[in-house]
């Protein structure tokens, strides 16, 4: 196991960004930066023994600022949606950026991808590893607390990556954290031929605005039944409402684990054409699968290479959008005196 980092350049506020590799001798490298703690790149052999970057992302840290997509980011103070930029907590009506048609979505302009997290390196025998660290001071983003945040990003020998989160405020806050990384497989193309299982019977429908619309529906006889593995492309351009909302997936699944279960299976993403799979696996109660639908050809990646339309996909453990103003949704508020944690492991691995 080897870790090492590198300068990569320096924020419009004059902060210094620096650039973590992690790497096994099984061909794994991950690179992390602390600026919105991003995984930039994922680096993984196929069937063959190629290596590719299986994640999208940029080259610079000017594309990074200017990014409008998230590319690799980690989430938060509150993934996903809330309706109209607004909830009420303990009796008190609290204000948010309303930078999504109407509504708040992934913390706005002042969210943790949009931010430089303090960071330490450390390694193990069977890992090596990044420790982040952000404390987010009472009322940015218009959200009631000073909350710290802890990230650890952990490369294991046998190809998994670990996302360890952990948060603790000093008074009541919604929390939902998650990382909005996009997975091309293949390294390029369509998305269209991946393979998709998720362990969920039901889904939450959404509204035209895509808030959920306080449903848990179930999955079985539409297009959103992911339960056994299916082409991504199969279904996702059938005459349906909720597809429409979306313009293909961009939905959250309820994902079949019982509360305070440990980490399980939440989905698996396979390439046919390279053999590379991606095993989830997480503690949350929800994953949002989003279909790459928004990618429209006019952002240039890495190595020049532009993003076109569902060129890649995102799968993003997480609570239930808008939680916050759906009471029949798992809880989101964190109060002094508790800890948020959660897990997450990508596991890779290839095979014909």
């Amino acid at each position: 196991m080897t870790v090492s980092v590198s300068d990569f350049g320096t924020t419009p506020g004059g902060e210094a960004v620096s650039e973590f590799v992690l790497s096994n001798d099984q061909g794994m490298t991950v690179r992390i930066l602390n600026y919105g703690g991003i995984i930039r790149s994922i680096t993984v052999p196929d069937a063959r023994g190629n290596l590719d970057d299986v994640v999208l992302g940029y080259d610079t840290l000017d594309d990074y600022v200017r990014d409008e997509n998230y590319f690799g980011a980690l989430i938060g103070r509150y993934g996903n949606r809330i309706a109209n930029g607004r909830f009420e907590l303990d009796g008190k009506t609290y204000e948010l950026e309303r930078n999504n048609n109407g509504h708040h979505l992934h913390s706005g302009s002042t969210g943790f991808h949009k931010q430089v997290w303090q960071a330490e390196l450390f390694t193990t025998e069977e890992t090596a590893g990044v420790r982040l660290r952000l404390v987010s001071p009472d009322g940015q983003g218009g959200y009631p607390g000073t909350l710290a945040t802890t990230a650890v990003y952990e490369l294991t020998t046998d190809n998994e990556l670990h996302l360890t989160l952990e948060a603790t405020t000093d008074q009541a806050t919604p929390v939902s954290l998650t990382n909005h990384a996009y997975f091309n497989l293949a390294g390029s193309g369509p998305i269209g031929d991946h393979e998709l299982l998720i362990q969920a019977d039901h889904f939450t429908p959404v509204d035209e605005g895509l808030i959920p619309t306080g449903e848990i529906r179930a999955v079985s006889g539409t297009p959103f039944d992911f339960t056994h593995s299916k082409p991504i492309g199969e279904d996702i351009d059938a005459e349906n409402e909720q597809l429409a909302h979306g313009m293909g997936y961009d939905h959250n699944w309820v994902l079949s684990r019982n509360p305070g279960d440990a980490v399980s299976v939440a989905a698996v993403l396979r390439d046919p054409a390279s053999g590379r799979e991606m095993t989830l696996l997480t503690d949350s109660p929800g994953l949002q699968f989003y279909s790459g639908n928004f990618l429209d050809g006019s952002t240039q990646g890495k190595e020049g290479r532009t993003y076109e339309h569902r060129t890649a996909l995102c799968l993003e453990p997480q609570y239930f959008p808008d939680s916050p103003n759906q009471p029949a949704f798992p809880d989101t508020i964190l109060r002094p005196g508790e800890t948020y944690t959660q897990q997450v492991i990508y596991r890779f691995s290839a095979a014909r």
